[in-house]
């Protein structure tokens, strides 16, 4: 964007976002706090059943899991929530919003039942949290000046150019920069790609790394940047192709294992894709990828 200011309506899902993430989790602590000896003793799918509410951590960003213009929450991973919940006979989901990088110590402290923003799943991850098998795959992309005026194409080249590199809080993105040599304590960390495509703009960095399709996303309406072709990371020689999905507890396999039994029925359905598609996913980023698969 010529600099243009940011668009009103995102700030208004900002400001929900920070609203209703401090009161979400301020309720959510202290229902935690009240429910640790259930949850820890009980069987967790049983208890969200009679209490018929699933609390899902998002961190506002799209298209994974944020709050619309109109103030609602959406997103891939809650729109796949509600359908799936509902199906294991949980009816109602009740997001709370927190930044990227308090969601697995969100979950595991009882914040919230189940992470719900489509994380990428990774070893380092699932030291920590149980994940369901990946609803999509992505690679990564960069949001740039116009015409990328330094080349920048892969994290090698952001080594290469000594460009000023930043990326999301808690991102994937931040390991993929330093396995290809940039000095981690050069990376800018900003609170999402909103806030990224607005360093860019102006100039206070070179390139924000993230996913192929938020990359896409939000570079759309602007006339100052673009996004680069979608990539896949090299760390130890390998490419990376990602998957996100849905976190759990370590202590909720049988949870995990009712929301794969019914996440593959709408794999093989096709009607997983149906819901994706409405934000921006393609038939490219469908996958049969596992989470074991993602975790070595």
């Amino acid at each position: 964007m010529a600099r243009t200011a940011r668009p009103r309506w995102t700030e208004h899902i900002n400001r929900r976002i920070l609203l209703l993430g401090t009161a979400g989790a301020a309720v959510a602590a202290t229902a935690g706090t009240a429910g640790c000896a259930r949850v820890a003793s009980g069987d967790t799918l049983g208890r969200l059943r009679s209490q018929r509410t699933v609390r899902l951590g998002i961190a506002g960003e799209v298209p994974y899991g944020y709050v619309d213009e109109q103030g609602a929450f959406t997103g891939e991973a809650p729109e796949l929530a509600r359908v799936i919940f509902q199906r294991l006979g949980i009816e109602r989901v009740q997001p709370v919003a927190t930044d990227f990088a308090s969601l697995i110590p969100g979950l595991n402290s009882q914040q919230f039942d189940v992470v719900s923003a489509g994380m990428y799943i990774n070893k380092e991850r699932c030291a920590q949290v149980l994940f369901a098998d990946p609803e999509y795959q992505m690679l990564d992309s960069f949001i740039v000046r116009k015409g990328n005026p330094k080349g920048l194409h892969s994290y090698e080249d952001v080594v290469r150019a000594k460009a000023r590199f930043a990326t999301g809080s808690g991102y994937a993105e931040i390991g993929y920069a330093v396995a290809a040599g940039y000095p981690e304590k050069d990376i800018v960390v900003l609170q999402d790609q909103v806030a990224g495509l607005n360093a860019v703009e102006s100039g206070r960095v070179d390139v924000f790394a993230g996913t192929a399709l938020t990359a896409r996303s939000v570079v759309r309406k602007s006339t100052r940047a673009e996004a680069t072709q979608p990539f896949a990371a090299v760390v130890d020689g390998r490419k990376k192709i990602d998957g996100g999905g849905f976190a759990f507890r370590p202590t909720d396999t049988a949870l995990r294992d009712a929301f794969n039994t019914e996440l593959h029925k709408m794999k093989k359905s096709g009607e997983l894709f149906r819901i994706l598609r409405r934000f921006g996913f393609t038939e490219a980023e469908m996958t049969t990828l596992t989470a074991e698969e993602l975790c070595r």
